[in-house]
Protein backbone atom coordinates (compact mmCIF):
# COMPACT_ATOMS: atom_id res chain seq x y z
CA UNK A 1 0.00 0.00 0.00
CA UNK A 2 1.26 3.48 -0.85
CA UNK A 3 2.32 5.85 1.91
CA UNK A 4 1.39 9.54 2.09
CA UNK A 5 3.41 11.81 4.39
CA UNK A 6 1.39 14.87 5.44
CA UNK A 7 3.08 17.74 7.28
CA UNK A 8 2.20 21.31 8.17
CA UNK A 9 4.08 24.27 6.73
CA UNK A 10 5.77 24.84 10.07
CA UNK A 11 8.36 22.33 8.85
CA UNK A 12 9.56 24.82 6.19
CA UNK A 13 10.12 22.12 3.58
CA UNK A 14 11.45 23.70 0.36
CA UNK A 15 9.58 23.10 -2.87
CA UNK A 16 9.30 21.01 -4.96
CA UNK A 17 8.14 18.45 -2.39
CA UNK A 18 8.90 14.73 -2.74
CA UNK A 19 6.06 12.94 -4.54
CA UNK A 20 4.90 11.21 -1.35
CA UNK A 21 4.69 14.43 0.68
CA UNK A 22 1.79 16.86 1.12
CA UNK A 23 2.29 20.09 3.07
CA UNK A 24 -0.72 21.90 4.56
CA UNK A 25 -0.28 25.64 5.17
CA UNK A 26 -0.65 27.42 8.47
CA UNK A 27 -2.22 30.86 8.43
CA UNK A 28 -0.12 34.01 8.90
CA UNK A 29 -2.00 37.22 9.66
CA UNK A 30 -0.73 40.79 9.37
CA UNK A 31 -3.39 43.09 10.81
CA UNK A 32 -6.52 42.41 8.77
CA UNK A 33 -4.73 40.41 6.05
CA UNK A 34 -4.43 36.64 6.31
CA UNK A 35 -2.19 34.47 4.14
CA UNK A 36 -1.46 30.79 3.62
CA UNK A 37 2.12 30.21 4.74
CA UNK A 38 4.28 29.29 1.76
CA UNK A 39 1.31 29.38 -0.64
CA UNK A 40 -0.05 32.93 -0.86
CA UNK A 41 2.84 34.30 1.22
CA UNK A 42 6.39 33.30 0.34
CA UNK A 43 9.11 33.31 2.96
CA UNK A 44 10.70 36.33 1.30
CA UNK A 45 7.44 38.25 1.21
CA UNK A 46 6.88 37.39 4.88
CA UNK A 47 10.19 38.99 5.93
CA UNK A 48 9.59 42.03 3.73
CA UNK A 49 6.29 42.57 5.53
CA UNK A 50 7.85 41.81 8.92
CA UNK A 51 10.66 44.32 8.50
CA UNK A 52 8.51 47.05 6.98
CA UNK A 53 5.43 46.65 9.19
CA UNK A 54 4.73 48.01 12.63
CA UNK A 55 2.28 45.27 13.66
CA UNK A 56 3.67 41.90 14.73
CA UNK A 57 2.02 39.11 12.72
CA UNK A 58 0.24 36.15 14.27
CA UNK A 59 0.00 32.53 13.18
CA UNK A 60 -2.97 30.18 13.35
CA UNK A 61 -3.06 26.39 13.59
CA UNK A 62 -4.53 24.19 10.88
CA UNK A 63 -8.17 23.31 11.58
CA UNK A 64 -9.24 19.66 12.02
CA UNK A 65 -11.43 19.94 8.92
CA UNK A 66 -8.42 20.71 6.72
CA UNK A 67 -6.62 17.63 8.00
CA UNK A 68 -9.76 15.51 7.58
CA UNK A 69 -10.02 16.62 3.97
CA UNK A 70 -6.38 15.67 3.30
CA UNK A 71 -6.73 12.33 5.09
CA UNK A 72 -9.90 11.49 3.15
CA UNK A 73 -8.27 12.34 -0.16
CA UNK A 74 -5.24 10.16 0.60
CA UNK A 75 -7.16 7.14 1.89
CA UNK A 76 -9.60 7.33 -1.03
CA UNK A 77 -6.55 7.01 -3.30
CA UNK A 78 -5.52 3.84 -1.46
CA UNK A 79 -2.80 5.46 0.63
CA UNK A 80 -2.08 5.13 4.33
CA UNK A 81 -0.97 8.32 6.05
CA UNK A 82 1.75 9.42 8.44
CA UNK A 83 1.04 12.97 9.61
CA UNK A 84 3.96 14.85 11.18
CA UNK A 85 3.11 18.08 12.99
CA UNK A 86 4.67 20.99 14.81
CA UNK A 87 5.35 20.36 18.48
CA UNK A 88 2.13 20.07 20.48
CA UNK A 89 3.72 22.41 23.04
CA UNK A 90 4.10 25.15 20.43
CA UNK A 91 0.93 24.79 18.36
CA UNK A 92 -2.55 23.26 18.42
CA UNK A 93 -1.92 21.72 15.00
CA UNK A 94 -1.08 18.29 16.47
CA UNK A 95 -4.41 18.21 18.31
CA UNK A 96 -6.24 19.15 15.11
CA UNK A 97 -4.57 16.27 13.29
CA UNK A 98 -5.47 13.84 16.09
CA UNK A 99 -9.12 14.92 16.01
CA UNK A 100 -9.25 14.46 12.24
CA UNK A 101 -7.52 11.06 12.44
CA UNK A 102 -10.26 9.57 14.64
CA UNK A 103 -12.29 8.74 11.51
CA UNK A 104 -9.40 6.85 9.95
CA UNK A 105 -8.36 4.20 12.49
CA UNK A 106 -5.56 2.03 11.12
CA UNK A 107 -5.18 4.30 8.08
CA UNK A 108 -3.75 7.50 9.59
CA UNK A 109 -0.92 7.73 12.14
CA UNK A 110 -0.16 11.11 13.74
CA UNK A 111 3.33 11.92 15.02
CA UNK A 112 4.08 14.91 17.26
CA UNK A 113 7.50 15.99 16.02
CA UNK A 114 8.22 17.69 19.35
CA UNK A 115 10.06 20.19 17.19
CA UNK A 116 9.63 23.08 14.79
CA UNK A 117 10.91 24.45 11.50
CA UNK A 118 14.01 22.55 10.31
CA UNK A 119 13.91 20.30 13.39
CA UNK A 120 10.52 19.10 12.19
CA UNK A 121 11.78 19.08 8.60
CA UNK A 122 14.55 16.54 9.21
CA UNK A 123 11.94 14.22 10.75
CA UNK A 124 9.75 14.59 7.64
CA UNK A 125 12.78 13.87 5.45
CA UNK A 126 13.57 10.85 7.59
CA UNK A 127 10.01 9.61 7.00
CA UNK A 128 10.59 9.89 3.25
CA UNK A 129 13.72 7.75 3.61
CA UNK A 130 11.73 5.12 5.50
CA UNK A 131 9.08 5.09 2.77
CA UNK A 132 11.82 4.30 0.26
CA UNK A 133 13.05 1.51 2.54
CA UNK A 134 9.66 -0.15 2.23
CA UNK A 135 8.29 0.26 5.76
CA UNK A 136 4.53 0.52 6.18
CA UNK A 137 2.83 3.51 7.80
CA UNK A 138 2.59 1.98 11.28
CA UNK A 139 6.27 1.01 11.18
CA UNK A 140 7.29 4.47 9.98
CA UNK A 141 5.31 6.18 12.74
CA UNK A 142 6.89 3.91 15.35
CA UNK A 143 10.40 4.60 14.05
CA UNK A 144 9.78 8.34 14.02
CA UNK A 145 8.57 8.23 17.63
CA UNK A 146 11.91 6.67 18.57
CA UNK A 147 14.21 8.69 16.35
CA UNK A 148 12.67 12.11 17.04
CA UNK A 149 14.32 12.00 20.47
CA UNK A 150 17.69 12.09 18.70
CA UNK A 151 17.02 15.36 16.85
CA UNK A 152 18.80 18.49 18.00
CA UNK A 153 17.81 21.96 16.84
CA UNK A 154 19.98 24.90 17.94
CA UNK A 155 19.78 28.47 16.71
CA UNK A 156 21.65 31.76 17.07
CA UNK A 157 19.39 34.81 17.04
CA UNK A 158 20.65 38.07 15.62
CA UNK A 159 18.48 40.33 17.74
CA UNK A 160 16.21 40.37 20.76
CA UNK A 161 13.93 42.97 19.17
CA UNK A 162 11.27 40.54 17.95
CA UNK A 163 11.16 38.72 21.25
CA UNK A 164 10.59 42.12 22.82
CA UNK A 165 7.86 43.00 20.31
CA UNK A 166 6.17 39.71 21.10
CA UNK A 167 6.23 40.51 24.81
CA UNK A 168 8.65 37.72 25.68
CA UNK A 169 11.38 39.92 27.17
CA UNK A 170 11.42 43.38 28.72
CA UNK A 171 12.32 46.33 26.44
CA UNK A 172 15.21 47.22 28.79
CA UNK A 173 16.72 43.76 28.30
CA UNK A 174 16.43 44.06 24.53
CA UNK A 175 18.09 47.50 24.60
CA UNK A 176 21.06 46.26 26.65
CA UNK A 177 21.38 43.19 24.44
CA UNK A 178 21.53 45.38 21.36
CA UNK A 179 24.13 47.71 22.85
CA UNK A 180 26.38 44.85 23.89
CA UNK A 181 25.84 42.83 20.68
CA UNK A 182 24.46 39.97 22.75
CA UNK A 183 23.32 37.03 20.62
CA UNK A 184 20.98 34.58 22.38
CA UNK A 185 21.34 30.88 21.57
CA UNK A 186 18.13 28.85 21.76
CA UNK A 187 17.11 25.24 21.20
CA UNK A 188 13.97 23.15 21.04
CA UNK A 189 13.95 20.68 23.91
CA UNK A 190 11.06 18.41 24.85
CA UNK A 191 8.92 20.26 22.37
CA UNK A 192 9.46 23.81 23.57
CA UNK A 193 11.91 26.65 22.96
CA UNK A 194 14.56 27.13 25.64
CA UNK A 195 17.41 29.62 26.04
CA UNK A 196 20.76 27.84 26.18
CA UNK A 197 23.05 30.84 26.54
CA UNK A 198 24.17 34.21 25.27
CA UNK A 199 27.23 35.20 23.30
CA UNK A 200 28.79 38.58 22.61
CA UNK A 201 28.92 38.99 18.84
CA UNK A 202 28.29 36.62 15.95
CA UNK A 203 31.74 35.03 16.09
CA UNK A 204 31.32 33.91 19.70
CA UNK A 205 27.76 32.88 18.93
CA UNK A 206 28.94 30.68 16.07
CA UNK A 207 31.56 29.13 18.33
CA UNK A 208 28.88 28.38 20.92
CA UNK A 209 26.74 26.64 18.30
CA UNK A 210 29.71 24.47 17.36
CA UNK A 211 30.30 23.59 21.00
CA UNK A 212 26.65 22.65 21.52
CA UNK A 213 26.70 20.36 18.48
CA UNK A 214 29.84 18.65 19.76
CA UNK A 215 28.30 18.35 23.22
CA UNK A 216 25.27 16.62 21.69
CA UNK A 217 27.56 13.85 20.46
CA UNK A 218 28.17 15.06 16.94
CA UNK A 219 26.15 14.82 13.74
CA UNK A 220 24.89 11.53 12.32
CA UNK A 221 25.52 12.24 8.66
CA UNK A 222 23.68 9.07 7.59
CA UNK A 223 20.37 10.76 8.37
CA UNK A 224 18.90 14.11 7.29
CA UNK A 225 20.63 17.36 8.23
CA UNK A 226 19.44 20.93 7.66
CA UNK A 227 20.70 24.46 8.08
CA UNK A 228 18.25 27.33 8.03
CA UNK A 229 18.15 31.10 8.25
CA UNK A 230 15.60 33.86 8.70
CA UNK A 231 15.42 37.09 6.73
CA UNK A 232 16.22 38.22 3.22
CA UNK A 233 19.90 37.23 3.10
CA UNK A 234 21.89 34.10 3.96
CA UNK A 235 25.04 36.12 4.69
CA UNK A 236 25.07 35.29 8.41
CA UNK A 237 24.46 31.61 7.71
CA UNK A 238 27.36 31.49 5.25
CA UNK A 239 29.58 33.05 7.91
CA UNK A 240 28.47 30.37 10.36
CA UNK A 241 29.24 27.63 7.83
CA UNK A 242 32.72 29.06 7.35
CA UNK A 243 33.31 29.36 11.10
CA UNK A 244 32.16 25.76 11.66
CA UNK A 245 33.96 24.20 8.71
CA UNK A 246 35.52 21.53 10.93
CA UNK A 247 32.08 20.05 11.66
CA UNK A 248 31.21 19.37 8.03
CA UNK A 249 34.56 18.89 6.27
CA UNK A 250 34.88 15.38 4.91
CA UNK A 251 31.34 14.45 5.91
CA UNK A 252 28.99 16.38 3.62
CA UNK A 253 29.70 17.44 0.05
CA UNK A 254 26.90 20.00 0.16
CA UNK A 255 25.02 21.39 3.15
CA UNK A 256 21.24 21.52 2.65
CA UNK A 257 20.08 25.07 3.39
CA UNK A 258 16.55 26.48 3.54
CA UNK A 259 14.72 29.53 4.81
CA UNK A 260 12.68 29.55 8.01
CA UNK A 261 9.12 30.74 7.44
CA UNK A 262 6.50 32.71 9.30
CA UNK A 263 5.60 30.24 12.06
CA UNK A 264 8.96 30.73 13.79
CA UNK A 265 10.15 33.86 11.97
CA UNK A 266 7.38 35.84 13.64
CA UNK A 267 9.06 35.32 16.99
CA UNK A 268 12.77 35.42 16.16
CA UNK A 269 12.90 37.96 13.34
CA UNK A 270 15.47 38.16 10.53
CA UNK A 271 19.14 37.35 10.91
CA UNK A 272 18.85 34.06 12.83
CA UNK A 273 20.73 30.91 11.84
CA UNK A 274 19.79 27.38 12.86
CA UNK A 275 21.08 23.82 12.60
CA UNK A 276 18.99 20.66 12.90
CA UNK A 277 20.43 17.14 12.90
CA UNK A 278 20.19 13.65 14.35
CA UNK A 279 22.92 13.14 16.92
CA UNK A 280 25.01 10.00 16.93
CA UNK A 281 23.73 7.13 19.03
Amino acid sequence: MKIRIIADSGCDMPQPYPSCVTVLPLTVTFGQESFEDGVTLSHRAFYEKLVEGEVLPTTSQIAPGRFEEAFAQATAAGETVVAITLSSRLSGTWQSACIAAERFAGQVFVVDSENATIGQLVLVERAVELVKEGLDAAQIAARLEQEKKQIRLVALLDTLEYLKRGGRIAPSVALVGGLLSIKPVVAVQEGQVVLLGKARGSKNGNNLLVQLIQKAGGVDFSRPLRLGYTGLSDELLQKYIEDSRSLWSGHAEQLPVCTVGGAIGTHVGPGAVAVAFFHKN
